[in-house]
């Protein structure tokens, strides 16, 4: 099988890509079992520091590499978090981004919101012509956190044609609805289709 480096230590992305791509041959490793360093994520778009990732991942492990980038978009904060969604609570965690997320929406109408999720495959690290894929989920930011599964933001991300948040969602469910499940999807086409550098 053809080796790809995922460009995260994330073992829940690491298994949704081996599922994906075990089909067309891929052998999916993280970057952790390279012990090579995160990127410097430096871009100010999704695109941009998935790209970086990548490049990152192929220039130290000689492997073609697959990265990705995602994070929410607030409408009422500009498109706040943003790139920096992981990071929005100063690096303090899961808990305490939604609990500053709730804080700069207090008394706010408009909660519209949306994730969205880039994923990159490279073939070497000077591949002028990545293949991009993008995924976007549009929901809104609900009042309090409900549910157990999912991570980040998933509590408090309210879809409202399911009356549900997404941390709700039984694991295949938010898979096919997911921006991750969309842009996994949008990559499964892109490995299929005729003009497929990998057929």
């Amino acid at each position: 099988m053809t080796k790809v480096v995922l460009a995260t230590g994330n073992q829940g992305k690491v298994l949704e890509m081996q599922e994906v791509l075990r089909e067309f041959g891929f052998s999916v490793l993280p970057q952790s079992e390279f012990d090579i360093p995160e990127a410097v994520e430096d871009g100010l778009s999704f695109i941009e520091n998935a790209i970086i990732k990548a490049r990152h991942a192929c220039r130290l492990t000689g492997l073609p590499a697959i990265a990705d980038d995602s994070g929410l978009e607030v409408d009422a904060l500009n498109g706040a978090p943003g790139i920096y969604s992981s990071r929005y609570a100063d690096g303090q965690g899961s808990d305490a981004n939604n609990t500053k997320l709730l804080h700069e929406l207090t008394g706010v109408t408009n909660r519209a919101a949306r994730f969205q999720c880039v994923i990159v495959y490279l073939q070497h690290a000077l591949d002028p012509t990545p293949i991009i894929c993008q995924g976007t989920w549009e929901g809104e930011i609900a009042n309090s956190a409900a549910g157990d599964h999912g991570f980040g933001y998933d509590p408090l991300f309210y879809i409202p044609e399911l009356g549900c948040h997404a941390a709700q969602l039984a694991a295949d469910q938010k898979k096919t609805l997911s921006h991750r499940g969309q842009a996994l999807a949008q990559l499964k086409l892109s490995l299929t289709s005729e003009n497929s550098l990998f057929l």
